[in-house]
């Protein structure tokens, strides 16, 4: 009997040494369900609310520098670009698209000229963001971090595009307004989706 009751004794401590070691070797999670020695980071002006939609084009970045104003100019200076960037982007995808399902062969001289207007809108039309979101804060090794989101309405971009469509005799021979739209449309869609 007191060779069952050691036995018993041994599996049992032989039972808890290798749950101990099971436990040990899995990945050490807390009750947040993060690793241990992971930090997360938070990220302000960014999440659902600050992605492009149908509506408006948006884009959010964050500059950071060992002075307050130096960082909010770095982050002004970045998200403008990627503004920028987004609608160029936007606007040749939509004339490109618009005239391929068109079947419209675009001679050299008019495509130069819309990658002018293009350029034209995109300058002329970046001074009409709003600024939706700025967040500053002070890093762990003092440095200053800021965050920015803009938005630009569609509208503002579609309309220039139109009149400058309008006004130009060789690029409004093929131009229709409603299908030019709905291809403008249809991109933001995808540009939401991404």
């Amino acid at each position: 009997m007191k060779r069952e009751m050691l036995k018993k004794s041994v599996l049992f401590v032989m039972g808890i040494a290798i749950a101990m070691l099971m436990t040990n070797c899995k990945s050490s999670k807390n009750a947040t369900g993060k690793s241990e020695g992971e930090v997360l980071i938070k990220q302000y002006c960014t999440g659902e609310e600050y992605r492009s939609d149908e509506n408006y084009i948006r884009s959010n970045f964050s500059g950071e520098s060992n002075d307050m104003v130096m960082s909010k100019k770095v982050a002004r200076a970045n998200t403008l670009e990627e503004l920028a960037s987004k609608i160029q982007v936007t606007v040749k995808s939509v004339i490109d698209n618009y005239y391929n399902r068109r079947q419209l062969n675009l001679d050299e001289n008019v495509s130069k000229r819309y990658e002018e207007l293009t350029r034209l809108v995109v300058k002329q039309e970046i001074n009409g963001y709003k600024t939706v979101c700025e967040k500053v804060v002070k890093t762990t090794d003092n440095k200053y971090r800021t965050y920015l989101a803009f938005e630009l309405p569609i509208d503002s971009m579609l309309n220039p595009i139109y009149n400058k469509i309008s006004s130009d005799k060789e690029l409004k021979i093929d131009y229709d307004y409603e299908k030019f739209k709905k291809t403008f449309e249809e991109e933001m869609q995808k540009m939401e989706n991404q």
